[in-house]
């Protein structure tokens, strides 16, 4: 089967045929198409001669047309030209200089900046996109190396394009069932390869033929080849293809047997690392391989031109271990170990390139050139894994290096003996007398009484170490019923070194008591602090650095050496309360109850009248259990202190908690007479209150105001009793009088605003007692929020809703009077944090995140805030951040009850019991006070006497999921 040959393609194009044209395709000529150019005759263009007037025209035509193609496609914009006949003057050059400078001096602003964004462009081009040159660089520098012999075997070039061309096209047409072409095989063709049997036999047409041409390419010359030229008769030239294919099958079959298995018949491939070994290769990218070319030029000109430098070898050598040619390297090593012999560096990284094995004859050798080297010796000692071989290698390195501290201590090290060890370091000393911890560490394998003959003889070897008085302190302080020796031996230390003018500084000193101390030597630490804390410290300065001095070593950890510069402090200023009072918190965070009872009668003997020495021992009583300790403290501190205000509210406050009202208010009654202070006046009140005694209560505070009217707690505690008793005038009169006694009290304000309007249903009279709180008190974010949550809820009563006032999620429509009142408030006080969480509330849900945003700008520490931002991310379901959130906030201010209850209640509802017990315990542990939902459970009378736990759960109790 034969393709139809189309009848055209053997016949001349027709005239002005063009390719392609049909197809829009244009015509173009090349320089192969009109041959070599031509020398122009004398009248033509360029030449020499004379331009004759026809050129003269032709020129003049072409000038003019160029003109207006010029013109035609000028920019509209551009005036060149324009007044280029005029005359060009002075004035002209004058103009065109300055324009010059103008545009220079333009030019060079920016010319810095031009220069280094061409000149990094260019270096990550070159290093993106590198020469052929610079990446052939170190190759083409190798070529004047080489021979005539070795430039005559480099091969031909050959046809590689059109040869891949015509196999691509032959495999196109394989591929192609329309293009390919059937041919019958001829039956001579299959008789003779059948007579083969797959031998060929090549026979040289030259041998028995004749080719003649006369002329390369002529038509007439003569090709006459002889009868005979393939012939199936035997010939020496027999090629067995099929014998060929065979061998060839059976080498490579023994190949790929030859690197799949080793000698033993196990894989050489190890199935589970050759993936680590994947990651592992580093794939270099060209600047990175331009770089290593360009270093290993540098490195072999460092090595060529000075053989002897042991580090140019060493950095030749792990370039080529960076660039993965590990053979490479070793060799590098090694040539750098015969010019650097002397170079125990060069050794030591030969040996680390090597495999274990050929790393022991590396080091060697090494210790053959270098047998005074530590380095070597030790690297050997590792190589070992045998105990045996290395204790032999250690003592062979002592017969050469006797005075080496290293080596002593490592075969110290080895041995597993005590006696063995003991007899090393007998010998150790002897040899190497000014090494301090050979000296040490035979005392430590002594008894008590060896030990002090070594550290003798220690010290008069080393009598510049301190290291040794130390020992000695420290051996004393092991030794029983020698604890005194340890001040005694620490003081002749400090003396000796006194008179020898080699003084350690006081820091010095102080750390490494600090060290005695964490070594579990508090004698010795002790005994250093009181013998050194003075050094170089003036008498005036003293308290101030002591004190400081025992912060920073309890900041470090070192309560031992605090503890002994706080005893010492109070021995020299025993009369200072701040010393005393800095000792008791010591103890007391990191002391026991003993010691802290201990440490306070000696501060109340030293310090009577400060009252709270006496607080302090008199609550750590109660904590305990102890009422009766405690009572007798508070005895000791009324004889001491009469007339304390604090010590008579602790001694009420101890009979209140543990429900002796009785022996309280005989108290309170002492207390009245002999101290007369308004906080006592109202503790007499509260006890009233607690025992359900109104009457009396008032009785107590119509005396109570009369005497302290500007004590606002009192108009307070009687307005609320009128309430109680549903006395809205007279409460109202209370707290009229304590508005007037007392007009910068907020929360009085309050309550007479929520008395008018939640008691006697009266907004109007509210509003007006808010803003003039705000006229008497400017500035006071409570006032603004009190008269905004007034504006809510006098919205919510007219839309016939009803809402908490304080809770999360408050939608407002329609609030103008509270939302006018929020921009004002938050204009005069832009940074408080209770007005920006109400803004909070009343936000939309939808611009709620903004207005989060927008708060922590102007205060981002307010504890107030940044709990409500926590709810606001528990009502969006988000947990994780709300307790990140609420944490945050109870760190800020510990004190604020609020926190500690919201976060309760979101562990209560999503939380494990585990976060619930954190809550509670970090919350008992901070013991808040504050808090507008704290407050009135925590003082509400009915809730007297609750704990801090039973609070925090009676508040959760009171609050609504946001």
């Amino acid at each position: 089967m034969f393709p139809v040959t189309k009848d055209f393609l053997g016949k001349p194009a027709p005239p002005n045929y063009v390719a392609g044209l049909g197809r829009g395709a244009s015509g173009f000529t090349t320089r192969s198409d009109i041959g070599p150019a031509r020398e122009a005759p004398p009248g033509a263009e360029g030449s020499g001669a004379r331009d004759g007037p026809r050129n003269a025209r032709s020129k003049r035509g072409d000038t003019e047309a160029g003109g207006a193609a010029a013109e035609m496609y000028q920019d509209p914009d551009n005036e060149t030209g324009l007044f280029a006949t005029l005359p060009y003057d002075r004035e002209d050059a004058e103009a065109d200089r300055v324009y010059a400078a103008i545009d220079a001096k333009m030019d060079e602003r920016r010319k810095s900046r031009r220069e280094a964004r061409e000149r990094e462009e260019l270096e990550q081009l070159q290093a993106k996109r590198p020469r052929i040159q610079d990446q052939f660089s170190d190759v083409k520098r190798q070529l004047a190396t080489m021979s005539a012999e070795d430039w005559e075997s480099v091969p031909e070039v050959g046809d590689l394009v059109g040869k891949h061309r015509g196999k691509g096209r032959l495999r196109k047409l394989d591929n192609d069932p329309a293009s390919m072409r059937f041919t019958p095989v001829p039956d001579a063709a299959l008789l003779r390869s059948q007579q083969l049997g797959g031998v060929l036999t090549a026979v040289d047409p030259m041998a028995d033929g004749l080719t003649s041409t006369l002329a390369p390419g002529a038509a007439d010359g003569l090709t006459t080849p002889q009868d005979g030229t393939l012939s199936t008769a035997p010939s020496s030239d027999r090629v067995d293809l099929v014998e060929m294919g065979r061998v060839r099958k059976q080498m490579l079959g023994y190949q790929l047997d030859k690197f799949s298995d080793s000698a033993s018949g196990s894989s050489t491939v190890d199935p589970r690392g050759y993936l680590t070994g994947l990651d592992s290769m580093v794939i270099q990218s060209e600047s990175e391989i331009a770089d290593i070319k360009r270093a290993r030029t540098l490195l072999h000109a460092v090595t060529s031109t000075n053989p002897k430098h042991a580090p140019g070898w060493i950095a030749a050598a792990r370039l080529e271990e960076v660039a993965g040619k590990l053979s490479q390297a070793r060799a590098t090593i090694a040539r750098g170990c015969e010019e650097c012999a002397q170079s125990e560096d060069v050794w030591l990284e030969a040996a680390r390139l090597n495999p274990e094995a050929r790393a022991k004859d590396v080091l060697a050798q090494a210790v053959t050139h270098l047998p005074q080297s530590v380095k070597i010796w030790l690297q050997a000692m590792k190589l070992e894994s045998d105990p045996k071989l290395k204790k032999r290698l250690v003592r062979k390195a002592l017969e050469l290096i006797p005075n080496s501290i290293v080596l002593w201590k490592t075969a110290v090290s080895l041995e597993e003996d005590p006696t063995n060890a003991r007899i090393l370091l007998s010998r150790a000393v002897e040899l190497v007398p000014l090494a301090v911890e050979l000296w040490l560490a035979l005392a430590r394998l002594e008894d008590y009484d060896n030990a002090r003959k070594v550290i003798n003889r220690a010290r008069k070897a080393v009598p510049t170490s301190h290291e040794i008085w130390l020992a000695a302190a420290r051996l004393e302080e092991q030794q029983p019923g020698h604890e005194d020796m340890v001040g005694t031996v620490i003081d002749r230390a400090v003396h000796f070194f006194s008179e020898k003018g080699d003084i350690m500084s006081r820091d010095q000193w102080l750390k490494e008591a600090e060290q005695c101390e964490q070594n579990e030597f508090p004698l010795t630490c002790q005994a250093i602090v009181r013998a050194t804390i003075g050094l170089d410290v003036d008498p005036e300065d003293q308290e101030a650095t002591w004190l400081d001095d025992a912060e920073q070593c309890t900041s470090r950890g070192s309560i031992q050496t605090a503890r002994a510069i706080y005893a010492h402090a109070i021995q020299v200023f025993p009369n200072h309360q701040d010393m005393w009072l800095q000792a008791a918190f010591l103890e007391k965070n990191h002391g026991t109850a003993d010691s802290l009872d201990e440490l306070l009668k000696r501060a109340v003997k030293y310090c009577p009248q400060e009252e709270v020495f006496w607080l302090m021992g008199a609550k750590e009583k109660w904590l305990a259990g102890d009422v009766d300790a405690a009572r007798e403290i508070l005895g000791l501190a009324f004889d001491a202190n009469p007339d304390s205000e604090q010590i008579w509210l602790a001694a009420i406050k101890l009979e209140m908690e543990n429900r002796f009202f009785d022996n309280a208010r005989v108290l309170l009654t002492k207390a009245r007479e002999q101290a007369n202070t308004p906080k006592i006046w109202m503790k007499s009140v509260m006890l009233e209150r607690i025992t359900q005694r109104d009457d009396a209560a008032l009785q107590l505070l119509q005396t109570a105001t009369a005497q302290f009217a500007d004590f606002a707690k009192l108009w307070m505690i009687q307005g609320q009793i009128y309430e109680k008793q549903h006395h809205t005038a007279n409460a109202r009169t209370s707290y009229r009088h304590g508005t007037t006694h007392c007009p910068t009290s907020v929360p009085l304000w309050i309550l007479a605003a929520r008395l008018e309007e939640q008691v006697a249903n009266l907004p109007i009279r509210a509003r007006a007692l808010l803003e003039r709180a705000r006229l008497l008190n400017p500035k006071t974010p409570e006032l603004w929020v009190e008269a905004i949550r007034l504006e809510v809820q006098q919205e919510q009563r007219q839309n016939g809703t009803s809402s908490t006032a304080s809770s999360v999620g408050r939608g407002v429509s329609g609030a103008a009077a509270s939302q006018l009142l929020l921009a004002k408030a938050l204009q005069e006080c832009p940074q408080s944090g209770l007005l920006w969480a109400e803004a909070l509330a009343l936000a939309p849900r939808a611009q709620r995140k903004s207005r989060s945003v927008d708060a922590m700008k102007k205060c981002q520490d307010d504890p107030i805030l940044i709990m409500a931002i926590a709810r606001l991310f528990w009502s969006e379901r988000k947990l994780g951040k709300a307790r990140v959130w609420f944490g945050r906030a109870a760190k800020l201010d510990p004190d604020l009850g609020d926190t500690w209850a919201w976060w309760y209640k979101l562990e209560q509802q999503h939380g494990s019991e585990d976060q619930q017990k954190h809550v509670v315990q970090a919350c008992v542990a901070a013991d808040p006070h504050h808090g507008e939902r704290w407050q009135p459970v925590a003082k509400d009378i009915n809730h007297f006497g609750c704990s801090v736990e039973q609070k925090l759960q009676l508040v959760t109790a009171t609050l609504e999921s946001p």
